[in-house]
């Protein structure tokens, strides 16, 4: 009974900086620079292992047409001392569909965000873009070394 209450003190103190995981959280944002990305501690950090976040339903808006791209986005990274909270950045890439930008930039401003909130050792971020006028752009953005599997 006490090492359950002391497991349970430890995660709250854990996770205490986490304020979108709340299953009642209902705060979208309504652009890139007003979302949020949290991370956690990596109790992992002396060995290297890919966490991978896979996401087929991304949008955002053309900034000269106005009109909706749609893309897959996948982001790849080998933590070190922490790790991207999943539903941060959920919300974080929801908040695109309403933000005008071309492909390479927000592929670009991805990346950056996730070395921001966690420093990972390695980073990728590939955008997988729907054809428009008959062509598909594909966009890949690096930090620091390849990543291999």
């Amino acid at each position: 009974q006490l090492l359950r209450k002391a497991m349970e003190k430890a995660s709250k103190e854990r996770f205490s900086s986490l304020t979108l995981l709340s299953a009642s959280e209902r705060k979208y944002p309504k652009s890139p620079d007003e979302a949020k990305l949290e991370s956690f501690d990596n109790l992992y950090a002396d060995r290297d292992y890919i966490i991978e976040f896979d996401c087929p339903e991304y949008t955002s808006l053309c900034p000269v047409t106005g009109q909706p791209d749609f893309g897959h986005i996948i982001i790849r990274y080998v933590p070190d001392k922490r790790c991207i909270e999943s539903k941060s950045l959920k919300l974080y890439l929801y908040s695109f569909r309403n933000a005008s930008t071309f492909h390479e930039e927000s592929v670009n401003t991805i990346l950056d965000a996730v070395v921001k909130e966690c420093a990972p050792r390695r980073a990728e971020v590939i955008g997988r873009f729907r054809p428009r006028g008959g062509i598909a752009i594909n966009v890949k953005a690096t930090y620091g070394d390849p990543i291999h599997e």
